[in-house]
């Protein structure tokens, strides 16, 4: 996965059957790490998480290596991840289930996050956005020069 950065949002609609067409800038990516082969599962700040496959399969193995204290968690991420697959149209399902908890209805945002991507309802995200600016930069960020 070296060398392949996801960044950038694009506003994006749902289809009647739930599905969304993956912007062009991400098609060949998702296509050469994955073979068009996504997992989505929920985040805790209320999007979805769409992963290439490898780069699921590593993040479901490091959560498997958690110790029991961290089940919950695992099950948070593990117990709602969904395999899907980019169609010839370069559409993905997004399940139901996975709609429902992320609050998606028909518009959407697809945010690059570098080795994966997010899918979040607008209004959720502008929420999020929000709380995020009104609190304390971290200590991280604080140190970028910009």
């Amino acid at each position: 996965m070296a060398g392949i950065v996801f960044q950038g949002t694009a506003a994006l609609s749902l289809d009647g059957k739930g599905r969304m067409a993956v912007p062009a800038r991400h098609r060949d990516p998702l296509a050469a790490l994955s073979g068009n082969q996504l997992t989505l599962t929920q985040h805790p700040a209320g999007c979805l998480l769409v992963f290439p496959r490898p780069a699921w399969e590593e993040f479901r193995a490091r959560l498997l290596t958690l110790p029991m204290e961290a089940d919950g968690w695992r099950r948070f991420f593990v117990g709602s991840a969904a395999d899907v697959e980019m169609d010839s149209a370069f559409r993905v399902l997004v399940p139901p289930e996975l709609r429902a908890m992320a609050g998606l209805d028909k518009d959407v945002l697809l945010m690059g996050m570098g080795q994966r991507l997010e899918l979040w309802d607008p209004a959720r995200y502008a929420a999020h956005q929000a709380t995020v600016m009104a609190g304390p930069m971290p200590d991280a960020i604080k140190s970028f020069v910009f």
